[in-house]
């Protein structure tokens, strides 16, 4: 385009039919147009992808909610926090199942750990407790009720987790700690900061409680973070706590920070612990510890009962922790 009004500016010229200003005037515009036409352009393109990512986004608000409450879910009560897993069968395809007629029951105030491999389906099993998934079969009652009878919102207000990957909002140490209990008081927030070993920490801060953590908590390290978690845990006070890796990936120094805040949380009289774990060291103390392979509970016991088992896994995963 450039080069045609080019020369067609030149031919106009030699014939005297333009002059030199309407040369330039001409050729000037010219160049705007097209300038212009190249902006439109890429312009078109950026409003394509954002049309685009808008329609990605919609349709995901609108993807249909499948794990919904029933009409007459009532509120979930608890006098005696016992867990039962029943005839469980779940699998995130309908090709791979994770579990295949689970039965495994937890009575109240019982502390439990559980092992195995990766895979071995330690983590679908919390997440079917806390039901973020439905199993394909089976019930899942606590305190004698099904979960899937009742309102998912005062199910999980009866369960704390201490997750491994803690996610913190970008608000002060005090709102972070308090989202545990939304109604707790100042007070109560600095004591369960206290029993979480973190409130020396926060008082070294310049702003002490009312520093903000950064988003998910970048200016915390990762013990920091997982104290932070304890701490909400400690002050909701839920009757059934989840642990969740909580002490793996540390120092040795901050993990046992972590563990004498968790020790001290779990030593509640009648509250009913699980606790995923990596590290044996941490289930020592357990009730009884429940070692999973492929879906399955392959062995389960104390401490003392799987290590005299001379072809546990429990104690083949001991003995290569010791080297």
């Amino acid at each position: 385009m450039t080069t045609f009004f080019l020369f067609y500016m030149v031919y106009l010229r030699k014939n005297g039919l333009v002059t030199i200003g309407d040369f330039t005037f001409v050729f000037a515009i010219t160049v705007v147009i097209i300038d212009e036409t190249w902006a439109i352009t890429l312009s078109m393109l950026d409003f394509a992808r954002i049309i685009g990512d808008l329609r990605s986004s919609i349709s995901l608000l609108y993807t249909p909610q499948t794990n919904i409450d029933k009409h007459n879910a009532k509120i979930l009560t608890i006098k005696k926090p016992t867990i039962e897993f029943k005839d469980i069968s779940f699998g995130y395809e309908e090709k791979n199942e994770v579990f295949n007629n689970l039965n495994l029951t937890i009575k109240a105030g019982e502390k439990i750990g559980l092992i195995g491999y990766s895979g071995a389906g330690k983590s679908s099993l919390v997440n079917l407790l806390l039901r973020y998934f439905k199993a394909t079969q089976g019930q899942i009652l606590i305190d004698g009720q099904n979960i899937d009878d009742v309102i998912q919102d005062s199910l999980r207000e009866h369960i704390a987790v201490i997750p491994q990957d803690t996610i913190l909002f970008h608000r002060s140490l005090l709102e972070n700690i308090r989202y545990g209990r939304m109604s707790a008081s100042d007070e109560e927030v600095i004591e369960a900061s206290k029993a979480a070993h973190i409130h020396d920490f926060i008082l070294s801060l310049p702003e002490q409680y009312q520093t903000y953590v950064g988003e998910r908590g970048v200016k915390l390290s990762g013990g920091q973070r997982q104290r932070v978690s304890i701490a909400r845990a400690i002050l909701k006070d839920a009757p059934i706590l989840i642990l969740d890796e909580a002490t793996s990936a540390f120092d040795s120094h901050t993990e046992k920070l972590i563990q004498d805040s968790i020790n001290s949380l779990i030593e509640s009289q009648g509250k009913t612990v699980i606790a995923i774990a990596h590290r044996l060291s941490t289930l020592k103390h357990m009730d009884r510890v429940i070692v999973m392979d492929k879906g399955k509970i392959i062995e389960e016991g104390d401490h003392d009962e799987l290590l005299l088992s001379h072809k546990s896994l429990y104690k083949k995963l001991w003995q290569i922790q010791e080297m």
